[in-house]
């Protein structure tokens, strides 16, 4: 049977077209019942003795995703015109879904509903698409019950009130989500349901205990139709929020239609945005754009963990405001230059799952009943939680996971629920990659070298070196060929599309590739056959690149080593064998492009890269330190960026407008002020007029301290953006600069086992070369920003968890183990400073007066980055060294922390 839809759209030249489409309908598609004696036999049938079939709507799906992850919930019909509302509306809940919908261990089934010749209906004059879609629900789920007869109860699950009344008018079975939970008699899954705040359906039957709350705390959200509006005219601005992690009750928003940051100051003026959210902010007037000292956040509201990992960006460093340029003696707050507002709107939510343990409260009378409890998060810029659960006893002492609901204008926190329970230290891996959105687990013969850390399985690169009669070289970069195992399109590329990324954790790695892609069949390993992807130079012995070729190959490595060994190799005298002598020759020509790169502007910047020795039958860590960069490290670095680099001018070339490239930013005046001001203190000029007179000037930033030069670049490292993934067509050519390597354009191409960016590059190599087709995506400007989009994100989560690895494991080295260590004042405050422990690579917290004293006798210098006590005439400056105290203590169950004291 054939149908016909049609639909005007408009065209990028602005023209209107009508667009006809033939639309087949069947009548041959199983419902997936194995009760059914009707349909075909389909892979994996719903149950033939289950209690009831169970057809969900949009809402259902969007909103209590954690609820149908649970095993109690199965036999579930997921119809099409579900599925493809809830992907327009979310995709990460669509992706998760779609996982429920393909393992093999649940009962969940898609029925093409809008290709069923019974369940296929047209859109009604004046009825809305929404209207339409719940009414496809309703004819899908009748047709159902008609369909199987009295074999098995059929129910449609929906918390839509005038859904469900039409539902039950048209002799439909239909329930709201807690109803049916309820109905299951198992207390504990009550606890993941969402609790509607649309005024549709609310939760039945529950007694709220806590006291009434009528007071409006917070204003109302401009509609989206206003922020637009005001937005175009100037009265709004829109960034993204970012909350100090020192002060949660300080938050800034970048920005670009003014080119400076607003400062946003407590709770009310954040308006209930999370950080990460995309908020429309209104200025305030300038009389109150007022700053006030800055102290080391204690409120003990949200007194957590306040040691971690030093930043290696803005993004992850202290914010401050602009310092007055006098004594900072008054109590009187100053008149900033810096523009202060209040969030007025939300454009897009970033609330996560979050980590963290409920605070303590006594256990309510009675059992079984509900309790309101508050969900401290690890992360101290995420407000407290209201939950309710039925299993307070199970969950006070226990590290949960919860996920964020809504957050009201008459509540002080945003309500959620928890999702799931994490009792041992090293099972919060999992709890680390729910909370930063990660995944779980899942030839040329010539003379070639692998060299990686020690061991690494998933090896990407290889490199050969070649003299040649001219005496010249041929270079060769090898890289893993997974675009001849990863096809476009495919549910593995699409998996891989989603994950972005591997995941580094402490001792764990979470692959974005099947492992059997990952360490054998793609991974370069020594004496074996490899498939590659290669760039090939011919150089002079002064690194002067003379011809570029690009090539699939074939490749068999003569030997991999670690970082160490190849080391050893390259500085022992006694071997003069061809492999050694090849990796003399890369060092060589490595050193001559690094130093010719250093003189184009690249920065050598620096960060302090955490390495433990785990104890592999307890995988607790056994020692701790800072990774070690060697020169072999420096070598293979500069052959790889090499690599990228001109795999990015041949694909940009090719495709000028669907490339996707890597550009990084110039920070901005506001983002280099903190390492400017703390130079200036110790007498020392800095140009950041661009990144080669900041290069210049850290190379030149000497005295007689030999660790004030890395100190010095480590604090200029976390004044740097991100480096993100764009699409060449999105950005003019000055834009695609990337600022730390001094390169016009830059990509991602040696890396494709990790990193899906360079699987994309991989395909538009091949493209440019005419291996292969372009595939479609690349035609489609929007679907390939979404993906750049996605990668920046996933990029991001991922480092955002690696680093949470390893403050964990940080943590569970110093449980047993408290010292006394050296440290460096970083910044100063008024009540304390923070300090960097050089030999740990963390930072935290050392206060100067009791907990809860503004400050007390102590004064600020801000020019000269001092605090100093005029009583005792002591004073500590910035980049001081001073001896610290570290231990860790615990001062509510299940919520430990490192605590720093001053000796």
């Amino acid at each position: 049977m054939l149908q016909s839809k049609t639909f005007v759209k408009k065209t990028r030249a602005g023209r209107v077209q009508k667009v006809v489409r033939e639309h087949y309908l069947r009548d041959d598609i199983s419902c997936g019942a194995a009760s059914c004696s009707t349909c075909g036999a389909v892979e994996h049938p719903l149950s033939a003795d289950a209690a009831a079939i169970l057809v969900v709507d949009t809402n259902v799906v969007l909103h209590q995703i954690d609820l149908l992850e649970n095993p109690a919930i199965d036999d579930v019909v997921l119809l099409s015109v579900v599925l493809d509302e809830v992907k327009n509306k979310n995709l990460a809940v669509f992706n998760r879904i779609k996982a429920l919908c393909s393992n093999k261990a649940r009962r969940f089934f898609v029925f093409t509903n809008e290709h069923h010749r019974d369940t296929y209906v047209k859109e009604m004059v004046g009825e809305s698409p929404n209207d339409r879609n719940d009414r496809a629900i309703r004819v899908a789920t009748h047709w159902y019950q008609s369909h199987l007869g009295g074999n098995v109860k059929v129910l449609l699950i929906t918390n839509d009130r005038d859904n469900k009344r039409k539902a039950i008018e048209e002799g439909i079975n239909a329930e709201t989500v807690e109803s049916y939970v309820r109905s299951l008699a198992q207390p504990g899954l009550l606890d993941l349901v969402v609790v509607s705040t649309s005024g549709d359906v609310t939760m039945e039957d529950v007694e709220d205990l806590r006291p009434s709350k009528k007071k409006v705390i917070y204003s109302e959200h401009k509609p989206m139709s206003e922020i637009t509006a005001g937005l175009r005219c100037g009265i709004y601005h829109q960034g993204k929020l970012r909350v100090n992690r020192y002060n949660p009750f300080e938050a800034y928003v970048g920005s670009e239609s003014i080119g400076d940051e607003i400062v946003i100051h407590g709770r009310s003026n954040m308006n209930r945005a999370f950080d990460g959210d995309i908020v429309a902010v209104e200025l305030l007037p300038q009389d109150q754009w007022h700053e006030s000292k800055s102290f080391i956040a204690d409120d003990d509201e949200d007194d957590e963990e306040d040691v971690h990992l030093a930043p290696n960006s803005a993004d992850d460093a202290p914010r401050k405001a602009n310092p007055t340029q006098s004594t900072a003696a008054s109590s009187a707050d100053s008149v900033s230059s810096r523009p202060v507002g209040r969030v007025v709107g939300i454009i897009k939510r970033n609330w996560n799952s979050y980590c963290g343990s409920l605070e303590p409260m006594p256990m309510p009378a009675g059992s079984g009943g509900v309790a309101h409890a508050l969900f401290v998060s690890k992360d101290r810029r995420i407000p407290k939680i209201r939950i309710q659960t039925r299993q307070l006893g199970n969950l006070l002492d226990k590290r949960i996971i919860v996920a964020v609901d809504s957050w009201d204008v008459l509540s002080r926190y945003p309500s959620g629920h928890y999702r799931m329970i994490s009792t041992q230290d090293l099972s919060l891996h999992k709890s680390l990659l729910v909370c930063h959105h990660c995944h779980g687990h899942y030839h040329l013969k010539i003379l070639l070298i692998l060299i990686d850390k020690i061991y690494a399985m998933d090896i990407d690169d290889a490199l050969h070196c070649t003299p040649l009669p001219n005496g010249n070289f041929e270079v060769g970069v090898h890289i893993a060929d997974v675009t001849n195992f990863v096809h476009p399109g495919t549910p593995l590329d699409e998996e891989a599309s989603q994950r972005g990324t591997s995941v580094y954790l402490v001792g764990q790695r979470i692959d974005m590739l099947p492992k059997p892609l990952t360490e054998d069949v793609c991974s370069l390993r020594a004496d074996v056959e490899r498939l590659a992807f290669s760039v090939i130079w011919e150089m002079t012995p002064h690194a002067d690149i003379i011809s570029t070729r690009y090539t699939k190959s074939v490749i068999k490595s003569c030997a991999a080593m670690s970082y160490v060994e190849a080391q050893a190799r390259m500085d022992d005298s006694r071997l003069v064998d061809p492999l050694t002598v090849d990796l003399r020759n890369l060092n060589s020509l490595a050193k001559i492009m690094r130093h010719r790169r250093c003189e184009r502007g690249a920065l050598t910047l620096a960060s302090a890269e955490v390495k433990f020795e785990i104890d592999s039958e307890t995988h607790d860590p056994l020692d701790i330190g800072i990774y070690q960069i060697r020169e072999a490290n420096q070598m293979i670095e500069e052959f790889m960026l090499a690599a990228n680099i001109s795999v990015a001018e041949k694909i940009l070339k090719h495709f000028p407008l669907c490339s996707l490239l890597r550009r990084h930013p110039s920070p901005t005046k506001e983002m280099l002020e903190p390492l400017l001001r703390t130079a200036s203190s110790v007498g020392l000029n800095l140009d950041v007029s661009s990144s080669k007179a900041l290069a210049e000037s850290l190379d030149n930033a000497k005295n007689d301290d030999p660790y004030f030069n890395k100190l010095i670049r480590i604090l200029a490292t976390r004044c740097m953006t991100q480096a993100v993934y764009f699409c060449s067509g999105d950005l003019t050519f000055s834009e695609y600069y990337h600022y730390g390597l001094a390169a016009s354009l830059y990509t991602h191409f040696t890396s494709p086992i990790r990193r899906y960016a360079d699987v994309i590059v991989h395909r538009l190599l091949a493209a440019a070369l005419e291996i292969a087709k372009l595939p479609p995506l690349f035609q489609d400007g929007p679907q390939l920003t979404g993906v750049a989009d996605n990668l920046n994100y996933r990029h991001r989560n991922a480092q955002m968890a690696s680093r949470a690895s390893v403050e964990l494991h940080t943590l569970i080295y110093f449980r047993t183990r408290p010292m006394d260590t050296e440290a460096r004042i970083v910044k100063i405050k008024a009540n304390g400073f923070i300090v960097f422990v050089p030999k740990f690579g963390i930072e935290g917290p050392i206060y100067l007066t009791p907990k809860g004293d503004k400050g007390g006798d102590w004064v600020v210098d801000e020019v000269h980055q001092r605090v100093t006590n005029p009583g005792t005439n002591i004073s500590y400056a910035v980049l001081q060294t001073v001896m610290i105290h570290m231990e860790v203590v615990e001062p509510q169950p299940h919520r430990p922390k490192l605590q720093l004291t001053l000796i």
